[in-house]
């Protein structure tokens, strides 16, 4: 598509993601090669600053322009890592029915110190203080029935 840009064109990408899906330098080249063949690029969704640009002179010029370019860094760093984000989350889903991936090993030896500290009559901030986690995490072991975490072990 690149190749067939004609000057005044306008490139239209339904969202930033179709641009990001490539690493932040590969797609500000070929934002960069879009725009050097002079095709306007939109983006709806994201503000395109282009009209302002074209209508404004000297330093404001050159003020709008970087301030345009910064928000399309940003839009597509952003976008990005939502990109790797699921394409990694993906992975791990494909992985888990294959039976390939297991997570985590649950550490036993510190879920039965903050049992065995709640169970001597510690309040759920002490118990956090003395093995060294958050509250959440107290509380979350405080949930978990003993049952089960036996039948983990």
């Amino acid at each position: 598509m690149v190749d067939d840009l004609q000057p005044s064109e306008v490139v239209i990408a339904k969202k930033i993601d179709r641009i990001s899906r490539l690493p932040l330098s590969e797609a500000e080249l070929l934002v960069a090669t879009i725009r050097g063949k002079g095709v306007r690029l939109a983006v709806p969704g994201i503000v395109d600053l282009s009209d302002l640009v074209a209508d404004s002179s000297g330093v404001s010029t050159h003020r709008t322009g970087s301030g345009s370019g910064m928000l399309l860094r940003v839009a597509l760093q952003t976008a990005r890592d939502d990109y790797e984000t699921h394409r990694d989350r993906r992975g791990i889903e494909i992985a888990k029915r294959a039976g390939r991936y297991t997570g985590r090993k649950p550490d036993l030896a510190h879920h039965r110190r903050i049992v065995a500290l709640r169970e001597a009559g510690m309040s759920i901030a002490r118990t956090a203080e003395l093995a060294g986690c958050s509250i959440a995490q107290v509380t979350r072991n405080r949930t978990t029935s003993q049952q089960t975490f036996y039948e983990m072990v």
